[in-house]
């Protein structure tokens, strides 16, 4: 049976010392069309850490994969999408991505440098209603433990841009931000991966542990 997600309930578990370890899980969400989904594969268990050392979080450390289209998403109230390249969503795996979120799950997409012209038109397969916004700088998201004043940081420049959040709301609730142009996800990456320094790589961190701590407060 699918659980449906409702983010109170996984609240209690962030700031909560009493909490049992490896209480949560979070998931990367795999994808089909060619994309490489398993981009980063250090990225998350860093995240994880580094929020269970900062945040009190009890995270299991390890994530685990699951399909777009599997009913096993309904499990994890955070997933986490990046890739370069092409993504490509069914008619059964947009409806199940769609009622996942409108149930209570969040979606992180962090565009590893390409994925942007693909995922764009799956989002409207799921939410045809729905528009991207660009979330305004004083959006919680950016103001939880860690103070972001002008919006996602900058890990990794390609093309000259300036680093965006975008989110997609469900009845005035964020279920979806996305992370274009900061590759996030490299940096938070093991070191000796992209060699960044240690300044890019807390920020990085920092930004996302404010998003773990929104999802699981709200």
């Amino acid at each position: 049976m699918r659980k449906i997600l409702i983010p109170v309930i996984f609240s209690f578990l962030l700031l909560n010392s009493a909490a049992p370890p490896e209480s949560l899980q979070v998931a990367l969400l795999k994808y089909n069309g060619g994309g490489d989904w398993y981009a980063n594969p250090t990225s998350l268990p860093n995240l994880i850490r580094y929020c269970n050392n900062n945040l009190n979080t009890s995270i299991s450390p390890e994530p685990v994969t699951v399909e777009v289209g599997s009913a096993e998403i309904y499990n994890y109230p955070f997933l986490h999408m990046t890739g370069h390249g092409n993504v490509v969503f069914s008619n059964q795996e947009a409806k199940n991505l769609r009622d996942y979120l409108m149930g209570g799950g969040f979606l992180h997409i962090d565009d590893n440098y390409g994925m942007d012209k693909f995922i764009r038109p799956q989002l409207k397969k799921v939410f045809p209603e729905l528009e991207l916004i660009e979330l305004p700088f004083d959006h919680p998201i950016y103001h939880q433990k860690y103070i972001f004043e002008s919006g996602p940081p900058k890990i990794h420049e390609h093309d000259n841009k300036a680093p965006q959040g975008f989110g997609m709301f469900w009845e005035g609730r964020l279920i979806l931000y996305y992370t274009y142009e900061t590759d996030l996800g490299d940096g938070w990456e093991d070191f000796e991966v992209h060699k960044d320094s240690e300044e890019t790589r807390t920020k990085a961190l920092k930004m996302g542990a404010n998003i773990i701590q929104y999802v699981f407060t709200q």
